[in-house]
């Protein structure tokens, strides 16, 4: 009977660890996104690229290999405080993969004046891996929606 208890201790254990392990990745990768978005409102394309992995893919409109380059299409892309806009990320879902592998589905959504482009937004969803307790981005899939179409009458 005791070694039936110390196995449903252990399993017990086991599992509160990996759902505690899963938690705490979640937690670590909405932190992440959230110090982008910052970085994007303030402006600092710099730090809003940081967590992109030296060798990272992004698939937009093209595709785009290595941070240098990914860094390079926002600069081109959002030229001015007014094109960057405000961002926002909605309704995101992480989900482990693995333990060093994770991958982040949501909405993004770019608030900003008529003059500098109107508001956009769509869908994105990421791959990231954790490198040494640092969580980096190695593919970014990030698409735009079309605005809504008037109703009709």
């Amino acid at each position: 009977m005791r070694t039936l208890s110390a196995l449903l201790l252990v399993i017990g254990f086991v599992f509160s660890n990996c759902s505690a392990k899963a938690a705490d990745t979640e937690e670590d990768i909405r932190d992440l996104l959230a110090n982008q978005t910052d970085a994007w409102n303030r402006g600092d394309l710099q730090a809003f690229i940081k967590p992109y992995a030296e060798d990272c893919i992004f698939i937009g409109k093209q595709v785009v290999k290595g941070r240098g380059k990914v860094l390079e299409r926002y600069k081109n892309t959002y030229p001015t405080p007014a094109a960057m806009g405000k961002l926002f990320f909605r309704n995101m879902e992480v989900r482990e993969l693995s333990e060093r592998i994770a991958f982040v589905t949501g909405e993004w959504r770019l608030e900003r004046p008529v003059s500098a482009g109107g508001t956009v937004g769509g869908i994105f969803s990421l791959v990231l891996k954790d490198f040494d307790d640092e969580w980096r981005i190695v593919l970014d899939h990030t698409s735009r929606q079309q605005p809504d179409s008037p109703a009709p009458n």
